[in-house]
């Protein structure tokens, strides 16, 4: 009868090729919650055989030499399953954060999005990117999200002008801080094609019913958003 032999730090591999597949799919595949406790499981396991292998702290001796390789095997294996959490955990958090600048910030849009972003991405079972999130992710977007906008609104209106004393202008008039940078805009104004309907949008030409197939010349940073968020197509 064949038997599988367990070796310490199988387990935080598996870790390690969860998030291997995840950059080769170009996907965020669902929080391995099982397979995280399974290892601080192991990680309490090995805790336990490397304070059962020391002598006693009140001993009046140093380590004996036989036990060294014990120790030093137990020693290895927790730091090992340490930096295999980490790296599976800052990965994930790298993941969530590009997955929001591509939405432009938007986190309930986020939150609502396919889980699959790749067309040759498997689904299984989950239909948001919520679903796939452990409830400590949804924490950190939520106040990833919040600094952010923290941040933005503590821009305060800075004077300007030739002499020094011009009017109040407020920096994030011109800058929108969550706008994508891969691609600098040519133009203050853009011509864009709505791809989905998303309403009345208060612009700096006034109010525009956004309905799809209808298209606008509009200022860039009143819409960047929704160009983000796929709501309307740049022509």
């Amino acid at each position: 009868m064949s038997t599988h032999t367990h070796q310490f730090g199988d387990l935080a591999t598996q870790l390690l090729m969860d998030s291997r597949r995840s950059t080769a799919t170009e996907t965020l595949l669902k929080y391995n919650d099982v397979l995280v406790r399974a290892v601080v499981r192991e990680q309490r396991h090995l805790e336990a055989l490397l304070q059962a292998a020391l002598p006693p702290p009140d001993a009046d001796q140093d380590t004996p030499d036989a036990i060294l390789p014990t120790v030093l095997l137990y020693q290895t294996a927790i730091n090992r399953n340490k930096r295999c959490l980490l790296a599976y955990h800052a990965h994930r958090i790298e993941r969530l954060k590009d997955l929001y600048w591509q939405v432009g910030g938007a986190l309930p849009l986020l939150l609502s999005m396919p889980a699959a972003t790749s067309s040759n991405s498997a689904s299984d079972g989950a239909n948001d990117v919520r679903a796939k999130l452990s409830p400590h992710e949804v924490d950190f977007l939520r106040s990833y999200n919040a600094s952010l906008l923290a941040f933005r609104s503590s821009l305060s209106p800075t004077s300007y002008g030739a002499d020094g004393n011009g009017g109040e202008h407020t920096l994030t008039e011109d800058v929108d801080l969550l706008a994508p940078i891969t691609r600098p805009p040519k133009d203050l104004h853009v011509l864009v094609r709505v791809a989905r309907d998303c309403g009345v949008v208060h612009t700096e030409q006034g109010a525009i019913d956004f309905r799809r197939g209808h298209r606008f010349l509009v200022r860039r940073a009143d819409v960047e958003h929704l160009i983000v968020q796929g709501f309307l197509e740049e022509v």
